[in-house]
């Protein structure tokens, strides 16, 4: 959808003496679109009668149309109702030297913006029209925006089905190979086949869970608890939860704090922004490893660091890290599970905690995740709790 920075006006009056003077009127004006700053010029063209005016209109799409309700051959408020049965999306402003109550009441129920009674001065016209046309620019952006929405969503959906079709497909493949009973002598099998599918069910599991979190966050519906809390308690509890599954692989995991880490936050957030930090640095880090959790308290910003010494990325698999559904797809990542959500929300969290992430990695060597969160715990000059826009 696209549209050109002119827009198209059409005058249909049959009094020679209003057309020259609004012709003078309008010379030179321009409207300026307050969402993109485009600056908009005026087309305009006449029409001498009510006939001449539903030809041009019947070719032509016009933007704004001054339409005068008293005309020979077809009346204004005739050309109104043609329009309105058209749908077009030409504004409409009425021009009448029958200035009453009853004809602004009758215009706008025909679907006219505005009216103008005769006689009236050139800034009242000038005053109209810009009003129209912005009114109508913010229909354009609104619609345009309606249209985005709707393509983000159809590619959202296709990316989220995409993402439950392989795990789905796998657990139904289990499942056949079970009511075949091909396994029935195989305990061993058997177990397998029910781990695997568990792992899959988890997976999903899971990117449903970041899913919700991650529209909970977008919508403004978050509900957010401010309260005086320290990262460094909730780091301990993170890395408790991972020790297993880091032991399980001889992952050495430390935590380290430095001054005074308290601040003001909700502490549901502080645990996903440090499960994602842990989970991603123990799932993409070489058996034997490391990892390192460091957390300072600085004047007015806590900053947390999550070093491995994983598989690494490069610079640009690094520039894609935050989109949603993005995973590193290569062979060091190919059976590692993951929604593909997580640094998607953990972004989301610390922006609305007045926060930065950093990212720097080295393939083969490992990466550092660093995050800086404000003290706050929100924007700056965010009068709303936080909430995102």
């Amino acid at each position: 959808m696209s549209y050109s920075n002119t827009l198209k006006v059409l005058i249909a009056d049959d009094e020679p003496g209003m057309r020259s003077g609004i012709a003078r009127a309008l010379e030179g004006l321009t409207v300026t679109d307050d969402h993109s700053n485009q600056v908009y010029s005026l087309d305009v063209t006449f029409a001498t009668d009510g006939l001449e005016a539903r030809n041009l209109l019947t070719s032509k799409n016009y933007d704004l149309l001054l339409l005068d309700h008293g005309m020979p051959e077809i009346t204004g408020m005739e050309i109104l109702e043609q329009l309105q049965a058209s749908e077009a999306k030409t504004i409409v402003i009425m021009i009448t030297a029958y200035a009453s109550l009853d004809m602004a009441v009758k215009a706008t129920k025909q679907g006219a913006f505005d009216f103008l009674a005769k006689p009236f001065t050139p800034q009242e016209l000038k005053k109209v029209v810009v009003k129209a046309a912005r009114h109508l620019l913010v229909s354009r952006t609104a619609e345009k925006l309606a249209l985005e929405k709707r393509k983000v969503r159809f590619e959202f959906i296709s990316i989220l089905a995409h993402e439950l079709k392989a795990p789905l497909g796998a657990v139904e493949g289990y499942l056949r190979l079970l009511e075949e009973g091909i396994t029935d002598n195989n305990k061993e099998a058997t177990d397998r086949i029910v781990r695997r599918s568990l792992v899959r069910i988890e997976g999903m599991r899971k990117l449903i869970l970041d899913l919700l979190d991650l529209t909970r966050i977008e919508s403004g519906e978050k509900k957010r608890v401010l309260e005086k809390v320290n990262p460094a308690d909730v780091a301990q509890i993170v890395v408790e939860t991972f020790t297993p599954q880091a032991d399980s692989r001889q992952i050495s995991v430390s935590l380290s704090c430095d001054g005074d880490t308290t601040m003001m936050g909700d502490n549901s957030e502080l645990e996903i922004i440090l499960n994602n930090m842990i989970s991603n640095a123990v799932k993409y880090n070489r058996d034997g490893g490391q990892v390192q959790v460091n957390i300072q308290g600085d004047t007015d910003i806590i900053k947390i660091s999550v070093i491995d010494t994983g598989i690494g990325m490069s610079e640009s698999e690094v520039s894609r890290l935050f989109g949603e559904f993005v995973r590193i797809k290569n062979d060091k990542t190919r059976l590692i599970e993951g929604s593909g959500l997580g640094l998607s929300i953990l972004r989301r969290l610390v922006i609305l905690n007045g926060g930065d992430v950093n990212v720097q990695s080295q393939p083969d060597e490992g990466t550092n995740f660093t995050v800086t969160l404000s003290r706050t715990g929100m924007v700056a000059d965010d009068s709303s709790q936080g909430k995102l826009s």
